[in-house]
């Protein structure tokens, strides 16, 4: 079997960990695209074409041909879509107001085939049920750091995970990819997950 050469256009050590976890060894290119420059309102659009530029603009500078996967997440929340908080009082904030209530984790997905130039793109939804930390849980949280440079300022598989009371749907899509979305993609492409597996290389 020919290996197929998987990159992930992703600084997120999260995407890193599920990928390696579900047997698939990517090469990673941060794409550096600017996050901000997408005036669309519109959630489920806003992140497929953050992730199809991401994946876009890795794929555009390969020389070899490989399978190029973007991402991006957000929170959607009562109408509103909160990336990355950035500060800790905006995660404070954040926090305060998402105890107890209920949002919508969006990832947009985009694998580009750069031998043949096709492309497959979906949006990963899951809902998510926030609990009711008290405020020194809160203010603990965000004093570690780690929800002020992720998506809607939690995560499922870290210090965030006793505040989610649970969830509706797919966790690795909150975690930062939907592997079952993923092997839906790659299928679109002519590709066979278990392709992609170490063990097959």
């Amino acid at each position: 079997m020919t290996a197929r050469r998987f990159v992930l256009a992703s600084a997120s050590p999260a995407r890193l960990r599920l990928l390696r976890d579900a047997g698939i060894e990517p090469q990673v290119v941060v794409s550096g695209v600017d996050e901000d420059g997408f005036p669309v309102e519109d959630p489920h659009q806003l992140v497929e074409l953050l992730a199809t530029a991401k994946a876009g603009a890795v794929a555009i500078d390969l020389t070899e041909p490989a399978l190029v996967l973007g991402c991006d997440s957000m929170l959607e929340f009562y109408g509103e879509v909160l990336g990355k908080p950035g500060t800790a009082e905006a995660a404070t904030q954040r926090w305060q107001r998402m105890r107890g209530k209920t949002g919508r984790l969006l990832t947009g997905h985009c694998v580009i085939d750069t031998a043949t130039g096709r492309r497959a793109t979906g949006v990963g939804e899951t809902v998510v049920h926030f609990g009711t930390p008290s405020d020194a849980e809160v203010a603990s949280y965000v004093a570690s750091g780690e929800p002020l440079h992720v998506a809607g300022a939690f995560t499922l598989d870290g210090k965030a995970a006793p505040f989610i009371d649970g969830i509706e749907g797919d966790a690795s899509n909150v975690i930062g990819l939907s592997l079952p979305l993923l092997r839906r993609l790659l299928a679109e492409l002519g590709v066979g997950i278990t392709e992609l597996w170490n063990e097959n290389r």
